[in-house]
């Protein structure tokens, strides 16, 4: 096919956030547009494609077979297209949004997020922080930053800072304790989450076979970030990633009593949709990220 046989790209932006929505009110209120209008523009792309690219349903519409196919490489396309109509007009002035977890948020990148400001100073960024697995889709972030596997489907993921863990804990509440000597020495001590699984496997791993975690009341925070500052303030002992906390070791904040450290089969990964790949933001904020990463590594 010859690009003179290319659908209106009108039609094809209407198509691509009626995809993305599901919903023709809402891509109508994105684009600025009535309803009508919307839905003249999806007929006119069906026309040209010989095929419905919607199902009407009672409750809405959902995309065919055909339109699903359709929508993914219509998304790429306007991506490609929005970066390299930046790069034609010589301006990239442009923002970058990013959803991070919190422990990675405070214990990393806080630090260090000023330098890719400096150093990309056409690049607004703003971050958010919380828990939750984001849409890329519809909640208008760029990437993220999250703990897992990294086989999210759709996602391109890339490994930052494997996941590892051991207790930590103040050093006064170590020597109110009489010292911590060996692993079972824990247990006479407030264990801060003590459901986590984590302390179930590190106990294991450490040859405590009679770890009864079950009995421990616990603190329960759910967050690295908050079980650190708890145990930081002397109100147990947390199971934490040892690498996130060099400096509050060094200030003799945080005691790790033991050289056991596990791995917990995950990590923390940069993740964005496998059709955002190519925009220079996101690029240029990846090689940023992982030279940092590199550096962290070697402190």
């Amino acid at each position: 096919m010859t690009r003179s046989h290319l659908p209106p790209l009108a039609a094809i932006r209407v198509f691509e956030a009626a995809a993305r929505h599901r919903n023709f009110t809402t891509a109508a209120a994105e684009l600025g547009m009535t309803q009508a209008a919307v839905s003249y523009q999806i007929k006119v792309l069906e026309e040209r494609v010989g095929a419905a690219l919607f199902l009407r349903r009672a409750r809405g519409v959902e995309l065919s077979e055909i339109g699903a196919q359709f929508a993914q490489k219509s998304t790429d396309a306007l991506d490609i297209l929005s970066d390299a109509f930046a790069r034609a007009r010589g301006r990239t002035e442009e923002t970058l949004v990013i959803s991070v977890i919190p422990t990675f948020a405070t214990n990393f990148l806080a630090q260090r997020l000023g330098c890719f400001q400096i150093d990309n100073p056409s690049i607004a960024v703003r971050v958010e922080v919380n828990q939750s697995l984001v849409d890329f889709a519809s909640d208008g972030f760029d990437l993220a930053i999250r703990s897992g596997k990294g086989n999210w489907p759709g996602l391109k993921s890339h490994l930052l800072v494997p996941v590892a863990f051991t207790p930590m804990l103040s050093p006064v509440l170590a020597d109110k304790a009489g010292g911590i000597h060996q692993p079972a020495d824990l247990l006479k001590l407030p264990i801060i989450e003590p459901s986590d699984p984590w302390w179930h496997q590190w106990f294991a791993e450490a040859g405590v076979t009679d770890a009864n975690l079950a009995t421990q009341p616990g603190l329960q925070f759910g967050s690295q970030v908050l079980e650190a500052n708890a145990a930081i303030a002397g109100q147990g002992i947390g199971i934490l990633t040892p690498a996130f906390y060099k400096d509050e070791v060094r200030q003799n904040r945080l005691y790790q009593p033991f050289d056991l450290v596990c791995n917990a089969d995950q990590g923390y990964w940069l993740v964005y949709p496998e059709s955002r790949r190519n925009l220079a933001k996101i690029k240029l904020f990846r090689s940023w990220l992982e030279a940092k990463v590199a550096e962290f590594n070697q402190e």
